[in-house]
């Protein structure tokens, strides 16, 4: 006689029982707090989507943010500076677009007033003449050299080490850290107030870019991103105020303008509605059978 070892709890079938086993479903198929946040919008191409995302409901101080969602493996980063592309001044992100032919340019890292970097900078394996900053601890790096590693990340220099003698990654923007692995907010509550650029890594490895369409503080929307959208792993902070900036190529834009539906985020992005500064340094992405010409400049 084989002897069944397998637990078995018997409730008998009485009104008391049914509230007990209501209130233990509740418990466990509930919707959990830690559920993925879904961006719905407009897919500019496999592996590229642009949304305008919402957080009122969880963040009243936060104002919506156009979101664009990356997938490394898809699509190519390339940092620009604009004297390593010959250039004698800096381009504003429209001119950016236009001269290298991304799909999509956003700014990069803090600058000085005569527009040396403010941290590591490199593109295409080669440092951009800055050095490491001592205290900004967010890094970008893209293209590894080697091929097991991910092709995009958002590193934590609190944790992550980052060898400048066998530079890992061939692309590399450093600047401030927002959000942590831990949950940390690593910016002050200063409440200075101002447009922002962030970049962050997602837990299934994608990347999102996010651009602000009104004034907020670092802080306030660090701890907004850490509890309303908790697939975030960390997230860095770009250039704010007048340097944040995102471009889409018009050939998108139009693409996209003449699909059916609404399509939010292309007002948000129009020189209309806001001043397009001089960036000395930009990452744009594009399609990865394109890689080859993502350096080629219009002279």
């Amino acid at each position: 006689m084989v002897r069944d070892n397998s637990f078995h709890w018997s409730l008998p079938c009485t009104p008391v029982a049914r509230f007990v086993l209501g209130i233990i479903f509740v418990m466990f198929s509930g919707p959990s707090t830690t559920t993925a946040q879904i961006l719905t919008g407009d897919q500019l191409g496999d592996g590229l989507s642009i949304s305008v995302w919402n957080p009122h409901t969880q963040c009243p101080d936060v104002a919506p943010l156009v979101a664009v969602e990356i997938d490394p493996d898809r699509y190519r980063f390339t940092v620009h500076y604009y004297q390593q592309d010959g250039f004698s001044d800096p381009l504003d992100i429209r001119q950016w677009q236009e001269r290298t032919g991304h799909d999509l340019v956003f700014n990069a890292g803090l600058f000085r007033e005569n527009y040396a970097y403010l941290g590591l900078l490199y593109g295409n394996g080669q440092s951009l003449g800055s050095k490491r900053h001592a205290t900004w601890l967010g890094l970008f790096v893209a293209e590894p050299a080697e091929d097991h590693s991910r092709r995009a990340r958002v590193l934590d220099l609190t944790f992550d080490t980052f060898d400048e003698q066998h530079v890992p990654y061939r692309e590399v923007a450093q600047s401030l850290m927002l959000l942590d692995r831990t949950g940390k907010i690593r910016v002050r509550q200063t409440g200075k107030r101002a447009h922002q650029t962030l970049v962050a890594e997602q837990s299934n490895g994608h990347l999102l870019v996010f651009k602000t369409t009104e004034v907020v503080s670092l802080h306030v929307l660090g701890e907004c991103l850490r509890d309303a959208f908790p697939s975030l792993h960390q997230v860095m902070a770009m250039d704010g105020g007048s340097s944040s900036d995102v471009a889409v190529s018009p050939s998108l834009q139009q693409a996209t303008s003449e699909r059916a539906g609404l399509h939010t985020w292309i007002p948000l992005l129009e020189g209309s509605t806001t001043t397009h500064v001089g960036l000395p340094a930009v990452i744009g992405i594009s399609l990865r059978r394109k890689q080859a010409d993502a350096k080629t400049i219009d002279r």
